[in-house]
């Protein structure tokens, strides 16, 4: 799932499917057709039981924006949540029961907010070339939830049709002061195994959309040389797409916070492996 809060928006797999919808409606395919696409393309995780609400969630939202919720989807969400499965899920994932009340408080908003049609439907925007947020090389320090400091360094920033797009790779940095370059050069990339993650590497593209309300969660530190290219076209590499720039550091946070009473990764990988020239493999 891949989840950072409780929102609806709040997860990999809505914010991956929602930017997708945006990128097909500005180049002009109609709402039916991209939906259809969409659909064909996400079927692993449609046939997740822990992720398929996410999608249709996404693309029920996406539709409702366009004015142009189908009536079938509309049927298929609301049975979603008034049936209660998408809670079973998150109970089965063992969330709290104050997530658990957040999560059917937003599920009810969203809800409500579906039942009216849009009166300002979305219109298509002409794509521009756009610049990411940050230059390759930036160490970027925010503060923790628990008071200290964590960082994250952009390993790629690429210019692109409708939006920017920086690979940012989270470290392991959970400090009282502010982090120096150094600290970053001898850093650890952040692996993530609470909740549904299995030591995953939290190295994630990131769009310049949406990165206004973020920005003053980050400090620029310096930068270092990064001699690697990252292609953000190569799927195959196991790298995250999409998602808030807070998701940084609610990640970091969560993954700090897990720790407490479990075992960290025993894996790791350090972010000198992803800067160096020479190819990279995690392990």
């Amino acid at each position: 799932m891949g989840a950072w809060g409780t929102g609806i928006s709040s997860n990999d797999s809505y914010a991956d499917v929602y930017g997708e919808f945006f990128d097909l409606y500005n180049d002009g395919v109609e709402v039916g057709e991209l939906s259809a696409k969409l659909i064909k393309q996400n079927q692993e995780t449609i046939c997740d039981p822990d992720d398929a609400n996410n999608f249709w969630f996404a693309l029920a939202k996406a539709q409702w924006e366009c004015g142009e919720l189908d009536p079938d989807l509309f049927r298929r969400v609301s049975l979603i949540i008034e049936s209660g499965s998408d809670i079973d899920v998150w109970r089965r994932l063992d969330a709290s029961e104050r997530d658990i009340q957040k999560r059917t408080k937003g599920l009810a908003a969203f809800l409500e907010k579906l039942r009216s049609a849009n009166p300002r439907p979305r219109r298509r925007k002409k794509k521009a070339i756009k610049q990411p947020p940050f230059e390759k090389g930036t160490c970027l320090a925010f503060k923790l939830n628990n008071g200290n400091y964590g960082g994250a360094v952009v390993i790629e920033a690429v210019a692109m049709e409708g939006f920017g797009m920086n690979l940012v790779a989270s470290t392991r940095l959970n400090q009282q002061n502010l982090p120096s370059v150094d600290d970053f050069l001898s850093a650890e990339v952040l692996l993530v195994n609470f909740v549904t993650y299995q030591d995953e590497p939290m190295i994630n593209w990131k769009y310049n959309i949406g990165f206004r309300k973020d920005k003053d969660l980050f400090v620029v530190i310096g930068k270092m040389d990064v001699f690697q290219t990252f292609d953000p076209q190569d799927y195959s590499a196991p790298y995250r797409y999409g998602g808030h720039w807070s998701s940084i550091v609610e990640v970091a946070s969560l993954q700090f916070e897990s720790e407490k009473s479990k075992q960290k990764p025993r894996k790791n990988l350090r972010i000198s492996k992803l800067t160096k020239s020479s190819r990279w493999k995690f392990w």
